[in-house]
């Protein structure tokens, strides 16, 4: 993407914003910069996350179209501190305080559809509701990986479980595939021409309208002209209004927490338990063999 400039926390009125969410390591900030062109966001391949805070980049593409992008740290991850949770989402709002054009969930091919991955999801939907499938685009990361087994993102989902082909479905099959390590500039560029088609795509059935909601349009009374603070008691007013859905969230994370704790205990049980009908079949093959080998004696 030559000749993209970048600058921080610029807004202009004509900006389309995207939202990058994801669960953390899934490669929100190297996706991007790759939008970007530029290595604006804090990005390593790291479990533990290197994004502390949501941050706002703007490019300036070379057809003059604005980009704003908002990468957010793991903002429904079911580790993450639920009042971290809260400040990041009442803070993304604010950044995109004029409305989301686009949502990009981000996935890693390289990683399992779990439940923790779902329930990003399912706390986006929470959050805003069920027509924000309609400004949802799934980025599969780790690209790389795929071409190293020469499989491409068709092949990955035709394999891919049924909840995440369910949730495909919900947002229109819009995804693409994006090799955020590659060298290759033709590479880079036709991935970022698939991402803004899917965009457009997305503008198209939204008439063109940004998702905003009461919360959005709270921000923008409360906010000072190209500011972006608020004062406690508008702060405080916004969290109120947002907190049946921060607890609906909450007990989610609660709900998948104990969900997985239970599966992971049912396994261990399991595995437990098939170890142990080894452990009686090793030794009553062995008692077998011994009788054999004292009735050769006894001949």
């Amino acid at each position: 993407m030559g000749g993209c400039s970048v600058e921080e926390n610029q807004e202009l009125p004509s900006a389309l914003t995207l939202v990058l969410i994801g669960k953390t390591g899934n490669g929100k900030s190297a996706t991007g910069n790759s939008i970007l062109g530029t290595n604006s966001f804090d990005s390593k391949r790291s479990s533990s996350g290197v994004t502390l805070t949501s941050q706002l980049k703007t490019t300036h593409l070379e057809n003059g179209r604005v980009i704003n992008i908002i990468d957010t740290p793991g903002m429904f991850d079911t580790s993450a501190d639920p009042e971290f949770i809260r400040n990041e989402i009442v803070s993304c709002i604010g950044m995109a305080r004029d409305g989301i054009h686009a949502v990009l969930v981000v996935f890693s091919v390289c990683s399992r559809f779990s439940e923790e991955e779902h329930a990003v999801v399912d706390s986006l939907v929470a959050l805003f509701g069920s027509k924000i499938y309609d400004y949802m685009i799934v980025v599969f990361t780790s690209g790389d990986e795929l071409e190293e087994e020469a499989k491409n993102l068709n092949d990955f989902l035709r394999a891919c479980s049924e909840q995440l082909k369910e949730i495909l479905q919900l947002c229109g099959n819009r995804c693409v595939l994006f090799n955020n390590r590659t060298k290759d500039e033709t590479k880079k560029s036709s991935q970022v021409e698939q991402l803004l088609s899917c965009v457009n795509m997305v503008s198209d059935k939204n008439a063109g309208e940004p998702y905003t909601s009461e919360i959005f349009a709270m921000f923008k009374e409360f906010s000072k002209e190209g500011s972006l603070l608020l004062s406690n008691t508008q702060l405080n007013v916004i969290i109120e209004k947002l907190e049946a859905k921060f607890n609906e969230i909450e007990l989610k994370y609660q709900k998948l927490m104990e969900e997985e704790r239970a599966a992971r205990e049912k396994a261990e049980s399991e595995a437990r338990e098939e170890h142990k009908k080894h452990e009686e079949e090793l030794k009553r093959l062995n008692e077998q063999l011994a009788n054999a080998k004292r009735r050769c004696s006894v001949m």
